[in-house]
């Protein structure tokens, strides 16, 4: 299993392929969190998570629908993107409680904007610059 560790990420390229392993780690579902900077590469390691998972489809941020299904090979997949919330309970509105009680995988970008109304996360990705790559510090917070 994934402990707290951090990564050096070289492209765009390795980024998809570390969004690969972390497939590999919640085959049955769970909460991970993905902080970091306007184009650190969240919804680039999200990508390469879902092409591994099959998804041979476009893959953008959900910024104005907030979040977008996946189904692949019998797994769902939520893609959130919080940045543009205006109010955390509006997760309440849509249904929140029903995604992150679901059972499946749960990635939610920008989470900092629904403190509160978030569950416990089972792993936090955080990306920030590094020279001409970036690192990624992981916190994993599964039982």
């Amino acid at each position: 299993m994934i402990s707290n560790t951090t990564h050096f990420i070289e492209d765009e390229a390795a980024m998809m392929a570390f969004g690969g392993k972390l497939a590999d780690e919640f085959s049955d579902g769970g909460i991970v969190l993905l902080k970091g900077n306007l184009g650190a590469g969240k919804t680039t390691l999200v990508r390469g998570l879902l092409r591994y998972l099959g998804h041979k489809g476009n893959v953008k941020s959900p910024t104005y629908t907030l979040v977008e299904p996946y189904l692949l090979d019998g797994r769902t997949v939520y893609h959130f993107d919080l940045y543009r919330l205006g109010d955390p309970e509006e997760l309440e509105y849509m249904g929140g409680r029903d995604y992150w009680e679901s059972g499946a995988l749960c990635l939610i970008e920008w989470p900092d904007q629904a403190i509160g109304y978030l569950p416990k996360a089972d792993l936090i990705v955080d990306i920030s610059y590094q020279e001409s790559g970036r690192k990624i510090n992981l916190s994993y917070k599964k039982k």
